[in-house]
Formats: structure tokens, sequence, C-alpha cells
């Protein structure tokens, strides 16, 4: 017995020591390629929801930028039309607008004109309808505080700056007011979660409508008309992109240089609406989850007229810009 003992072979506790300590090596090395993948994953997903949702909403911008001043004229202006009868009327419309346009040195509620921007130092932040209704006393006002509509106090980004764009448009089959005329407001306001940590600005847009409608297909269309907010095309406060720090409109003239903003309520900002060709657009995105390890405290972000602002944090920033052309401003257009 004792024989066939000693021929017996095994592991010693040193062999067996070694073993489990190569394979914690190995497990470690595993886990750590394992976390630089993953860390690199969710960086470059993070990129990818900043780019995607930053895409979304400068393209909506180009799109209205470019619609600002459009005028809809018709070649052929008869159509038949259901009015309630029993079989459809053929209806003559004008062959332009008949919508009227105010101009001049008016209010921004009053004003008409294509595009409006108010800089984030003229109190740019938030919008409220009466901003572009007068005498406006609906609930609409109630969606967001006085406090929101202010720039974060202790934070670095004093965001934003905010554009009026207005166009027209046509719908055939509405024969009380053919010609139709919208106005779309982007603007921002002041977020923060329930703890008041993680402060940014989110990017939200509002449409209005001109009402200049007849109440018999027999009648001439009126002279005059209104800014309302009950049009089946409006809505107020709409979401378009959380987590922003900054947007800024810099109005560029025919001669290729920055031209003060358009406003009909300043001489300049009048001018501005005849000089008007090109709008630069930046907005500056952030990151919802931390993005870098640590805290870099020589990380910045500059826009195109303010200085570089550092931010103490982990997010990933990073600019958009665009220049839009204005297709339907300039020239005798006005």
């Amino acid at each position: 017995m004792r024989k066939e003992f000693n021929k017996t072979s095994g592991l010693t506790l040193v062999e067996i020591l070694i073993g489990i300590v190569v394979s914690s090596l190995m497990m470690a090395a595993i886990y750590s390629t394992y976390s630089i993948i993953n860390n690199t994953y969710n960086q470059v997903v993070e990129k990818a929801k900043i780019s995607r949702s930053s895409r979304d909403l400068i393209e909506l911008l180009i799109r209205d930028t470019r619609m600002a001043g459009f005028r809809y004229y018709l070649g052929n202006n008869k159509f038949k039309v259901d009015v309630g009868g029993s079989s459809p009327q053929t209806l003559t419309y004008p062959k332009e607008t008949y919508l009227y346009f105010g101009g001049g040195q008016i209010t921004i509620q009053e004003s008409h004109d294509p595009i409006v921007i108010i800089p984030a130092k003229e109190k740019g932040l938030g919008h409220y309808v009466r901003d572009v209704i007068d005498g406006y006393t609906g609930d609409l006002d109630d969606v967001f505080t006085t406090e929101q509509a202010s720039s974060i106090t202790g934070y670095n980004s004093k965001c934003c700056d905010k554009i009026h764009i207005v166009y027209d448009d046509f719908n055939q089959n509405d024969w009380k007011q053919p010609y139709k005329r919208y106005k779309v407001t982007y603007y921002a306001i002041a977020k923060s979660d329930k703890d008041g940590n993680d402060k940014r600005y989110a990017i939200y847009k509002s449409k209005i409508s001109w009402r200049q409608e007849r109440t018999d297909v027999g009648l001439s269309f009126p002279q005059d008309g209104e800014w309302v907010v009950d049009c089946d095309e409006c809505y107020h406060h709409e979401l378009v992109r959380d987590y922003v720090d900054d947007m800024e409109f810099i109005p560029i003239g025919k001669e290729g240089n920055r031209i003060p903003y358009p406003n009909p309520t300043t001489s300049e900002g009048r001018e501005s609406l005849y000089n008007l060709r090109a709008v630069d657009i930046r907005i500056a995105f952030k990151s919802k989850r931390d993005f870098f390890r640590s805290i870099n405290p020589d990380r910045s972000l500059k826009g195109f007229s303010k200085d570089a602002v550092k931010f103490n944090d982990k997010k990933l920033r990073d600019n958009i810009v665009v220049t839009v052309y204005t297709r339907n401003i300039g020239g005798d257009i006005f």
C-alpha cells in the first residue's frame, strides 16, 4: 500500500499558488482590455449621439433660415375647392399674397420681418408667446419659469441667442385663407436635474400663424389680421435638443462682413434687414454622460464673438458651425 501511495503524482502547494497568480494576471489583463474597449465604444456612441442630434437641429435651422422671407406666387390661380356644397367650386385666388405686411419701425410683436435676432446679451434666453403676440394672456406662457429664461448662476456658458423667422406658404384647399404666413422661433432655456446639478441649456422651437381669413366664399379677403397660436400647424415650447451650451446667430451682409443684428426696433437693425445675405450659426453641444476619465481645467470652447470658455467637468463638448444663405432676403425683395 505504501509503495502504491508513493507513486501517486500531484501538484504541490507552490505550483497551485503559481497557477492562481498566473490565472489572476490573465483575468486582470482580459478585464483591462474589455474595460478599454468598452470605454472606447461608449465614447464612440456618445460622439455619434451628439453628431446625430446636432445634425437634426442644424438641418431644421438651415431649412427655416432659407425659407425666411419666402413669398408664394401662383401661375395657375384657378382651383376646384370643396366649400361645403354638393360639389366643388372653381375659385380664383390672387396670384400673389394679399396678406398684410408689418414692417418699418414697429415692435417685434407687430413685425413680419423675415429674420429678427435677439442676442444673448439682450435677454435672448427664453420665449413667451407675449414676446411675439402683443397682449397675449393665455396659459401657454406658464410652461417654464422666469428663472429658466435667465443665465445659469455660476455656470460659465452664457447661452443663447434667439431667432424669429417669418415665411409664407400656400394651401389651395383653404378657401378662407389660401395664403399662409408663419413665424417660428428658436430659443433656449436653462435646465438642471432635481438636485440642481447637471446644469445645461436646451433648445426649443415655437410656431405661430398670421390669421387673415374671410368668413364667406363670396367675400373679398380682408386687409388686416392678427398673429394667433391656435392654428393646426401651430405649437409652442417643443423641445428640439437638450444638452446645449450655446447657440449663436451672426448676420452677414452683402459685402461678406458682419452686420448689426436685424431688428425692427432700431435703425441699424432695420437697415440690416435689407443688407442681410447669410447667417452664421454656431451651436455648442455637450454630452449627457461623462466622457473623459479626468477633469482637465484647460478644456475650453470658443464662439464667434465670445472669449474661450473653460469647463471644469468631464463632459465632451463640440461646436457645429454652418453658414446659411438667405435666399429670399435682400435687394428689392421688400
